[in-house]
Order: C-alpha cells, then structure tokens, then sequence
C-alpha cells in the first residue's frame, strides 16, 4: 500500500512537472529552431537583439556586484551582531520576495522620478536615474540581493563565531579574520547566491520595465524586448531570445546544483 502511495505521488510530481515545465519549454525550443540554425543566428544578430542583450548584461553584472557586497556585508550583520532593528532588517531583506516588481519599479519611480521625492536634486546636478541604466540597476538589486543574503546566513550561523572570536583575541584584525577565516566559509554558499542572483538579474521584467521607459535601443533590455516582439507580433526574435535565455537559465540551474552538491560534500 505504501509503495502504491508512493507511486502515486512520483506521478503525480513528474506529471506537474511535464505539463508546467517541460511541455512549455519544449514548444519554445522547437518554435525557437523551427526557422533553422541560420534563421535562429540571423534573428539573434539584429541590432536590436544585441543591444538588448548588451544593456542585459551591463545592468546584471553592475546588479550581481552590488549584491555581492552588500549581501555578504548584511549577512554578516545579521548573524555576528546584535542590535535594535535587527528583526526588522532581516524581515525587510525578504520584502523583495514578497512584493510584486511592478510595485518595486512604481516605488522607485515615486521616489527618484523628475517629479519624485529627489527629483529637484538629481535635476540640479544633472543626474538621471529613471529612464536610465542607474534606475534599472536599483530595481534589480532590489529584486536579487535576498538571494545573496539567504544563501550566506545558514551557513555562518552554522559555523557559529568562535573562529572568528578566536582570532580576534590573537590580534587579527576584521580584514584579515574576514580574508581567512569568513571568506573560505562561505565561499561555496556566495557562489550558490551569486548564480541565483544573476539568473534572477538577467531575467527581471516587472521592475525593469516600470523604471527604464522600455527604449528600443537605450534601455531595453532582453525580457523587455521579447515582450515587445509578442505585442509587435515579431515572435519569431522573441522565441529566439526567449530561447538564449532558458539556455541560461538551465546553466545556471545546473551550476547550482553542482555548487548545492559540493555544499553537502
């Protein structure tokens, strides 16, 4: 009976994932390859496409670093010190998650739009952040950085800070006990973090497409531009940069895993 039961539920789990999963992303690659390699080439090397996949790339690689930092620097806080607020701050990393991006994107634009909170100072000094490349970085570290942070935590707070406790009294200062001992803690987990991150960067589309103004050309990124070949009935790019896209993702889920692996080793 409990190997029936058993049964049952692999079923059940695989037919979810076949018809969630694997069905949809088997049409795309197939309407993706239908025009053929060269077809597939010929779309993805339109102007277009590449400065899309070159604004992609900028905006993610500036968004992982920044996530990098401060999601090393706020686990650390939040695991190693105690303080007032330090609940709120932990809640507040996981707001992202959370909230819709569209109502990260119409927050930014309230607050750093022309006529926005700092609109009158960033006017003043010349300094343009929605429409722009700034504004798309600061909704995609908004949207990334808890994948950082919570890919850290559990692993320092297993660890505990007696190391670090220990080399503190022998006189190491806080970049060397962070060099030596931190550093090559968390490692395999920062990696995990930053591999999420990036796929997470790279595919963001609610809160980019609120904050850039979506310009073919100037702040369009891939997600955006798909989305505007579906409305412009030009699917077939769509499907081939949806196409580049879910081969990304599906590195980045097998560099994942490979890293989740050495993580139990």
């Amino acid at each position: 009976m409990a190997d029936t039961a058993a049964v049952g539920r692999r079923t059940l789990a695989l037919a979810y994932v076949a018809v969630l999963v694997v069905l949809p992303v088997a049409v795309l690659v197939y309407r993706a390859l239908r025009p053929g390699i060269g077809g597939l080439t010929g779309l993805l090397s339109d102007p277009t496409a590449q400065h899309a996949f070159q604004v992609t790339a900028v905006v993610a690689g500036i968004s992982v670093a920044i996530d990098t930092v401060f999601g090393v620097a706020v686990a650390i806080l939040l695991v190693r010190y105690r303080f007032p607020g330090r609940r709120l701050l932990s809640a507040l990393i996981d707001l992202p998650i959370a909230v819709s991006p569209i109502v990260v994107g119409l927050a930014l634009v309230l607050v750093y739009s022309p006529t926005g909170w700092f609109g009158p100072f960033e006017e003043s000094h010349g300094i343009m952040i929605i429409s722009a490349k700034p504004g798309m970085v600061l909704a995609t570290v908004f949207v990334s950085l808890p994948l950082v942070a919570r890919a850290i935590i559990p692993v320092l707070e297993q660890v505990g800070t007696e190391q670090d406790q220990a080399a503190a009294s022998l006189g190491a200062n806080a970049v060397t006990r962070f060099r030596r001992i931190t550093l090559p803690t968390i490692r395999v987990a920062l990696a995990y973090g930053i591999v999420l991150a990036l796929a997470r960067c790279i595919g963001e589309y609610g809160a980019v497409l609120i904050v850039s103004g979506n310009v073919a050309g100037l702040t369009q990124t891939a997600p955006l531009l798909i989305g505007d070949d579906f409305q412009t009935f030009q699917r077939d790019q769509g499907y081939a940069i949806a196409f580049v896209l879910v081969l990304f993702a599906l590195v980045a889920i097998l560099l994942g895993a490979f890293i989740r692996r050495r993580r139990t080793v």
